[in-house]
């Protein structure tokens, strides 16, 4: 069941409903047959999988929580834990990519080997709530948060089904104690939830899905494609991506707060940010900060030296790619911004000495639209590694990129014809950016903040934004509906 759907529309209002008219006693049990059946409308047979996961990761708990002086025991219920969940992981998402790539090694050793890959059904939604089982146990053997006895709040922290699919990845300490709230009807939480779900919904089916044929079109026939339309297409997809996955979050963090319940912000601005590093800060946030807590600190973080610093550096990008997906264009792709980190971290002290000794402001607003311009200009071309179908097409993009360009008078013109980019597309697609733009600057919540100086915009401005998106958002639903063409949010097949 995607949000963009119409089964989404008539499910939720239900599930709000009831939510407020049932005893507080009887709404963690409705949300949890609502989370179940909401995952099940995939696949329903995929339900005992995150079900096993569930009862294998809270029985863990239990017993390392109440045997926690018996160091051997807990880290045995840790290890069993964690390597399940890592184990079932592995097999569903990267067992066939690692046989082929096993393979394709030993032939190239004369070995002559081939395999049939397995036929597996990837669950929708397993890396993020096997990461939220993982956090839980870790947590728990650290003794960083309490053990949830009440095996039914444990499967709904799991199982919620707002940011079940796509996240954002949610920490034990936030979401639990929350689901235990007796939350009571608020006008702000619908009025900010509906705020928040209204703008996700813009960002999908007006912002994405408005350029996603022109991405698909250059990505998907890159043997047709030149240098200018690449550079186009990957544009476009920095934008997709954006409004897809934020979008997605946004839908769930709204969908949360009309019912009291408030989800970690995963995402602030990504496009503005000077550097790779801050980057990271502001895009996909509850990924970062989770290989932050529980890879790079761990691996030893900036304790052992900057030698070592980079180099957890990199093994947390390297990490963050095979997560992503179980191709080689993932893992070049998180390499990739490894690169870039470990690069921007030497140069660092470097570029501050020379501000210092010319007597350069680097806050000045020309050295800050430089380096948002250079930072979107590195993310846009790591984008072609992530979005490239195989390492074969990618290849054949990147020499595309950097040979196949005209001086030819046409050149410019024919280029967009042939992606079907016509003035009127450039127009609609540079009116919904700056209207996304405009909304998040006047329309404050803990999610988006307003920028500071616009704090104090009228009230009728923001109503007739919200008007305006609700009128965009429902002409483009009932464009793709009409057409059938209602698709599912990137990150899903992650």
């Amino acid at each position: 069941m995607n949000f963009n759907s119409f089964e989404f529309l008539v499910f939720f209002p239900i599930v709000f409903l009831l939510y407020y008219v049932l005893p507080h006693k009887l709404r963690p049990a409705m949300l949890l047959l609502a989370s179940y059946y909401f995952y099940m409308s995939w696949n329903p047979e995929l339900v005992f999988l995150i079900l096993g996961t569930t009862v294998i990761s809270y029985f863990a708990g239990i017993i390392i929580d109440k045997y926690r002086q018996k160091k051997l025991l807990s880290k045995a219920c840790l290890v069993i834990a964690v390597g399940t969940s890592l184990a079932v992981l592995f097999f569903f998402k990267y067992f066939n990519f690692v046989a082929d790539t096993a393979a394709d090694v030993a032939n190239l050793f004369g070995a002559n080997v081939s395999w049939t890959a397995i036929n597996v059904i990837l669950p929708v939604g397993i890396s993020f709530y096997t990461f939220q089982t993982l956090s839980y146990v870790i947590d728990i053997y650290r003794n960083t948060c309490r053990v949830e006895k009440n095996f039914g709040y444990y499967a709904l922290f799991v199982s919620f089904f707002p940011q079940l699919v796509a996240g954002p990845i949610e920490r034990p300490e936030n979401l639990i104690p929350q689901l235990r709230e007796g939350h009571k009807l608020d006008a702000e939480n619908i009025r900010s939830g509906l705020r928040l779900m209204a703008i996700g919904f813009f960002k999908k089916i007006v912002i994405a899905d408005g350029v996603s044929a022109i991405v698909d079109k250059v990505y998907n026939a890159p043997d047709q494609a030149n240098g200018l339309s690449l550079v186009i297409a990957t544009v476009l997809f920095s934008v997709q991506i954006y409004g897809d996955f934020s979008g997605y979050t946004d839908i769930a963090i709204g969908c949360a707060r009309m019912m009291g319940i408030r989800l970690m912000k995963n995402f602030n601005r990504p496009y503005t940010a000077q550097t790779i590093k801050e980057f990271w800060g502001r895009w996909h946030i509850s990924l970062s900060t989770w290989f932050r807590d529980y890879l790079y600190i761990p691996l030893g973080g900036n304790r052992k030296g900057e030698a070592r610093k980079l180099l957890n550096v990199f093994i947390v990008f390297l990490v963050s790619g095979i997560w992503h997906g179980a191709a080689m264009t993932f893992i070049l792709w998180g390499m990739l911004h490894g690169l870039y980190r470990v690069v921007e971290d030497v140069l660092a002290p470097h570029i501050r000495s020379f501000y210092k000794k010319r007597s350069i402001d680097p806050s000045n607003e020309g050295l800050v639209l430089f380096r948002r311009i250079r930072t979107f200009v590195l993310v846009a071309f790591a984008w072609i590694f992530f979005r490239a179908n195989s390492t074969e097409e990618l290849w054949v993009l990147l020499g595309k990129l950097f040979t196949d360009w005209s001086l030819a008078p046409d050149f410019f013109a024919t280029t967009l014809s042939s992606i079907g980019l016509d003035w009127l597309t450039v127009l609609r697609i540079a009116v919904s950016v700056i209207t996304l733009v405009y909304i998040h600057r006047i329309m404050p919540d803990n999610t988006y903040p307003a920028m500071p100086t616009t704090q104090k915009r009228s009230g009728l401005v923001q109503k007739l934004a919200m008007v305006f998106l609700v009128l965009a958002i429902a002409l483009g639903w009932i464009m793709l509906l009409s057409n059938n063409q209602t698709s599912s949010f990137i990150y899903f097949q992650f």
